[in-house]
């Protein structure tokens, strides 16, 4: 007997449990009667790579090499219809209050809405579309000035390298587009970032530094982000300092401060109260979680070096992604596919991790900008209702570029005994072709690229093995299970649009996976607790006997560790 689909719940309904509505019933008997065969699939099916190959705006996706059937897809798209994805994706595009916790909208989207789009959009009586391009305005006015000269240091020399300091989504995308977008930097201008607390940080990023030609960016909401703020004050002495050892007047601190330092925040009244001059302080709102807003005024470093132009086409990539997840049909939309298939590799194949391979250098810290991304958004062990799921959520988001990787972790995906799947992104046309002799070099990589979802696709069988002249135990040492899941996402260049599009496409994916699970993907009450106990800590840390014997026994051993070996001087 088939049961009978749920209805779609509205947007602001209790979640629901998705292990009780029918697709998911469908999905576990699927599951069950499935047998897994990459290569009969592929051989009874010359069309397969069609079937399972879509686009979005210039991303091209192959889904053909994952464990899936149509079936499959199918009944993963009745279980997203069960659990009122589309409402609740409709619900965030219109500024619905999704995030529940805080009780806020969730407008990350609104950032790249072209100007003029209609309906303009007016969220809690603010009109969003107005403030956004309000503050891109400011910015990209400050950007151009740094850009032009017109900007100079207290000293009077132009900037040439701006220091951004942040931590979690006010430097990881910041660091992470720089990095992919570094050719398009400005001739003499650069950027460089500073997060960690560990004092190394700071110092190791200001070394070599000239504060004549340093221009800082404090990127906090509030302000009181303790390792930014921390850093902050520490850069603030660096430049200070070295400024006065080059022959600064006394009495022109102040003024150094405000022509070297400006700050992503709304706190206006903490921005001045550091130095800055509040009308170099561009903000962003509440609606703009911090791992969704290197699109918002936290771009501003972006903007500066590599230009107002690169970060509007960026900002065009993010739009087309998302007006692609807002409209396409469930059945040909690529980040509702995506995340439904990691649902699908999460709580019916048993996945627990799930890899990304960037088969292109300027993308190496694409991997650890989703791990925020993903396993703080959906780490979560609690519905957007206070109840506790049943099931698991979350993956650990993992990766590095190809080809470094396949001679670091590679093995463990080919033949160790855990499920991984990987999505592999690569281009079609290098940032910097070169040629080995007659040996194109790009073509090289990429052989590399599509010989490795082949070989995770298919493997090798032990008939093959022995084929090639091996014998006895060694055959099964060289043996190859295949049916190792892997999406392969291409494009045509890596663009400012393109990366825009790739970020969107994962902030919808992510958005999937939480709709489903139940969970509230747009919180992190997850990193507060540490953050809290480390300050009441603080005193034990520094010597205090009483707040030392307050502590557990392994913490107080700890810390007298640290007191009896901290080196002085």
């Amino acid at each position: 007997m088939t049961a009978t689909p749920n209805p779609a719940p509205s947007a602001t309904d209790a979640p629901v449990d998705p292990t009780t509505t029918a697709a998911w019933e469908a999905l576990e008997a699927h599951d069950q009667s499935l047998t897994a065969s990459l290569r009969e699939w592929f051989e009874a099916d010359p069309q397969r790579a069609e079937r399972f190959t879509r686009t979005a705006a210039d991303l091209h996706v192959d889904l053909s090499k994952n464990l899936i059937t149509a079936e499959t897809l199918a009944l993963l798209l009745d279980l997203a219809r069960e659990v009122g994805l589309e409402e609740r994706r409709d619900a965030m595009f219109a500024g619905a209050h999704i995030n529940t916790t805080e009780d806020r909208a969730v407008l990350h989207t609104a950032l790249r809405r072209p100007e003029g789009t209609e309906p303009a959009l007016e969220v809690d009586g603010q009109e969003v579309d107005a403030d956004v391009h309000e503050t891109l305005r400011r910015v990209y006015e400050f950007a151009d000035q740094v850009r032009s000269g017109e900007w100079t240091g207290v000293t009077g020399k132009r900037i040439e390298t701006v220091v951004n300091i942040g931590i979690g989504g006010s430097d990881l995308g910041p660091v992470m587009v720089y990095e992919a977008l570094k050719p398009l930097a400005q001739e003499g201008l650069a950027a460089r970032f500073i997060s960690n607390i560990d004092p190394t940080d700071a110092h190791a990023t200001t070394a070599d530094l000239d504060p004549e030609t340093t221009l800082v960016i404090v990127a906090s909401k509030t302000f009181t982000t303790l390792e930014t703020i921390t850093n902050a004050r520490l850069v603030r002495e660096w430049l200070l300092g070295g400024l006065r050892a080059q022959g600064l007047e006394e009495g022109r601190e102040a003024e150094a401060v405000r022509r070297h330092f400006v700050a992503v925040s709304t706190a206006l009244d903490k921005v001045e109260e550091f130095g800055i001059d509040p009308a170099n302080a561009f903000g962003f709102w509440n609606w703009v979680g911090g791992r969704y807003s290197v699109d918002s005024a936290i771009g501003t470093v972006l903007a500066t070096v590599l230009g107002p132009g690169a970060f509007e086409e960026l900002l065009a990539g993010f739009h087309a992604v998302d007006e692609h997840f807002r409209t396409a049909p469930l059945e040909d939309n690529v980040p509702v596919l995506m995340g439904m298939l990691n649902v699908w590799n999460v709580n019916f194949q048993g996945a627990e991790t799930h890899a990304v391979l960037p088969y292109s250098q300027y993308l190496h810290r694409f991997p650890a900008y989703l791990q925020q991304l993903t396993m703080e958004s959906n780490g979560k062990s609690v519905r957007w209702d206070g109840s506790l799921v049943s099931y698991d959520t979350g993956e650990v988001f993992w990766g590095e570029p190809g080809t470094n990787g396949q001679h670091a972790f590679y093995q463990l995906l080919h033949q160790g005994t855990r499920l991984i799947p990987a999505d592999f992104i690569a281009f079609a046309t290098p940032d910097h072709p070169l040629a080995d002799g007659e040996q194109d070099v790009h073509e090289l990589f990429l052989a590399n690229f599509f010989a490795q979802t082949k070989a995770l696709a298919f493997g090798k069988t032990a008939e093959e093995v022995r084929a090639e002249g091996t014998e006895g135990a060694l055959v099964a040492a060289r043996e190859f299970s295949g049916d190792r899941p892997t999406t392969s996402i291409m494009a045509p260049k890596l663009s400012p649009s393109v990366l825009g599009q790739l970020i969107a496409l994962y902030e919808h994916i992510t958005f999937v996976q939480g709709v489903v699970w139940g969970i509230n993907s747009f919180d992190q009450w997850g990193v507060e607790l540490g953050k809290q106990l480390a300050k009441g800590l603080a005193p034990a840390v520094a010597g205090d006997e009483e707040a030392i014997g307050a502590e557990d026994s392994s913490t107080a051993a700890l810390i007298r560790y640290y007191r009896e070996h901290r080196a002085q001087g």
